[in-house]
């Protein structure tokens, strides 16, 4: 995962915020989508869209089916986790 694509991720695009939110709580334990909208207060159909995002981009894997589909962060975003962060770091400043 390229430092440039997870820049464009999460500071280039709209929903970029939410999705780093979604990234750094999938850091610490997987989690369904209807978990992820109560613990991040978002709409469930806004972290549903998101978390297709993610997928679609290799940032999360996912295990199960429907509501009991979990998530969890691929083996590429964990190893470039520390990119992410240092990333989330300077757009929250």
């Amino acid at each position: 995962m390229q430092k440039k694509f997870l820049w464009w991720l999460i500071v280039g695009t709209k929903g970029g915020k939410n999705r780093a939110r979604i990234i750094n709580e999938l850091k610490e334990r997987p989690y369904n989508i209807h978990q992820l909208a109560e613990k991040l207060e978002l709409d469930y159909k806004t972290v549903q869209h998101h978390m297709g995002v993610l997928e679609e981009s290799g940032v999360v894997t996912s295990s199960g089916e429907k509501y009991g589909k979990l998530y969890f962060l691929s083996d590429e975003m964990e190893e470039n986790y520390p990119t992410f962060h240092e990333i989330w770091t300077q757009f929250q400043k």
